[in-house]
């Protein structure tokens, strides 16, 4: 009994000291530059949200905007309003609705659990590879892994009264997540707590008449953004939206955003794929994934076999596979989707982790130091082959420094190849954030060039005819106008306009009536569309392609 207590403490040590690591390394994306499209579209609207002062309007390239409800453009508004409009200022609420939701996983895994199982969930929600991706490229995703584990827990603690103040925090936490990407976030929620009575079968619970308290407190929470819908978009039936007139914000917030996708019917549309999430956690939840999905398989079969040890909570599982099925099912599916149940994932992963270790498993301790061979090869082949501005030979070395670091300051134990793979990841980023993104982004042009034309050319204006660059548009002090080529040949400009180009485009002013002169060229790469012959240093020049900075004259 003492060994197994000093063990713990042990083990709790070193979960406390790489949880803080991981903390650090999912900051160390802060000041990356944002990536194009949905990074630089979010910001460019939270950024006309506060310099336009108006926080009903969502306004982007001069026009209304319908996709996404307000929630996170509003709290990104609050952070530009508070440090000023830039990069690592839109990313940052992102970041901490992450690690709020690495908070409510500790606490939710802590109740229905133990201390241990808590931090072995949070150190592997920290270290699962797309929510470090996430946490540098983000989008609304971030917000919704805190948001929906919030609500969740607090749900869990009111069903032992009848009104508290838990669900009311509980309907909230839903209200954020159902104005930050509609409907739908109710999904994960509804489905865990649905999930463990039913499996519990706790009837009088599933039919209470507090879920109809919840569903008004829902609808109260949420009147922000149905008034905001309405004064932008129902009260002005004579508005183009999507080609058509009298469109309904309200309708597409409630309906077409979310089911119009699920059922392939609305004004925007996917292809859908039955294994696309089966396959997709197996990368984006690395280096957990296979032990994810033994967790999952060892969860359900002792679900059927009504072992009692297994029933400590059916949350997490009820709402993770609940979400997984219908996402599988819609026509709309993107790898991130998956994000916003990691920290289900993460209780579900950490509690099979502590059954191995209780019983000393060999095969996933071989499994997880294979994983992190294999993770910290990839990293170094794709420094050898990207060949990033900095040092290859130093990305290795210090790659092969902390690996070794790492075995010589865990102790070889049952938990080393768990912390190891871990560790692993959490090096990955550190080079992808500090080395790979911030040399590939050199390669989106409208981003480059608005950097160049802050410093060079500040007041002059800067227009675009083709080129969508929404970061661009972000970074540039000024604002980015649209033209058209027939306006330029004509001459409807004014002297001294900046024109950024593509090399088709220049080859149609040079051969119009157009005057101008050269001022940069710019190398340019859909970087978030990677391909072989652009990761590889000696065929990229094949694959980029010419953009150009012009000054009509």
């Amino acid at each position: 009994m003492q060994s197994s207590t000093l063990q713990n403490t042990s083990t709790h040590k070193w979960l406390y000291f790489f949880i803080s690591l991981a903390v650090l390394v999912n900051f160390s994306g802060l000041f990356v530059p944002l990536m194009d499209p949905d990074a630089g579209v979010y910001a460019s609207i939270s950024k006309n949200m506060l310099l336009r002062n108006d926080y009903f309007n969502l306004w982007f390239q001069d026009a209304d905007w319908l996709d996404k409800p307000h929630f996170p453009f509003w709290i990104t508004a609050l952070f530009f309003k508070l440090f000023g409009i830039y990069d690592w200022s839109y990313k940052l609420p992102g970041i901490l609705f992450a690690l709020l939701g690495a908070w409510y996983t500790y606490v939710f895994a802590k109740k229905y659990y133990n201390r241990t199982i808590a931090l072995w969930a949070v150190f592997i929600l920290f270290t699962a590879e797309h929510f470090m991706i996430s946490n540098n490229d983000v989008r609304a995703e971030p917000f919704l892994t805190g948001l929906i584990i919030a609500s969740v827990y607090h749900f869990s603690n009111s069903l032992s009264k009848n009104l508290s103040w838990q669900l009311v925090a509980a309907c909230l936490f839903a209200a954020c997540c159902v104005m930050t990407k509609g409907v739908f976030t109710l999904i994960p929620i509804g489905g865990a707590v649905a999930g463990e009575l039913i499996i519990k079968k706790e009837w009088k619970q599933i039919f209470h008449w507090r879920w109809w308290v919840a569903l008004v407190l829902v609808i109260v929470f949420i009147s922000p953004e149905l008034y905001s819908l309405w004064y932008q978009f129902d009260s002005h039936p004579e508005k183009i939206l999507f080609g058509k007139t009298n469109v309904s914000g309200i309708r597409f917030f409630l309906w077409d955003s979310q089911f119009g996708r699920f059922m392939n019917t609305g004004p925007i549309k996917g292809k859908g794929d039955p294994t696309y999430f089966l396959h997709t956690l197996l990368w984006a939840f690395l280096p957990w994934s296979l032990i994810l999905y033994a967790a999952l398989f060892t969860k359900i079969k002792n679900g059927i076999r009504k072992i009692a040890t297994e029933f400590n909570e059916w949350y997490t599982i009820s709402g993770s596979l609940l979400t997984l099925l219908v996402f599988s099912v819609s026509k709309f599916q993107l790898p991130y989707y998956s994000n916003i149940i990691f920290p289900f994932l993460a209780i579900i992963s950490a509690t099979f982790i502590v059954q191995l270790l209780s019983k000393n498993n060999k095969l996933f301790q071989i499994v997880q130091f294979v994983i992190s061979i294999l993770l910290v090869v990839a990293g170094a082949s794709l420094a050898i082959f990207y060949k990033p501005s900095i040092s290859i030979f130093l990305i290795v070395v210090l790659l092969l420094m902390s690996l070794l670091l790492a075995f010589l300051l865990i102790r070889r134990n049952s938990s080393t190849a768990y912390f190891l793979s871990g560790f692993s990841a959490l090096m990955i980023t550190l080079f992808l954030n500090l080395s790979f993104y911030p040399d590939l982004l050199k390669y989106q042009s409208g981003t480059e060039a608005a950097f160049y034309i802050n410093q060079s050319y500040p007041d002059i204006p800067v227009a675009t005819i083709s080129i969508y660059t929404p970061a661009g548009g972000f970074y540039l002090k000024d604002h980015l106008r649209q033209t058209t080529l027939n306006a330029v040949n004509k001459r409807e400009y004014s002297k001294g306009l900046l024109l950024f180009v593509t090399e088709e485009e220049l080859q149609s002013l040079e051969e119009g009536e157009a005057s101008f002169e050269i001022i940069k060229e710019f190398k340019h790469f859909h970087v978030t569309m990677l391909k072989l012959k652009f990761l590889n240093a000696s065929t990229r020049e094949q694959v980029l392609e010419k953009r150009f900075l012009i000054k009509l004259l």
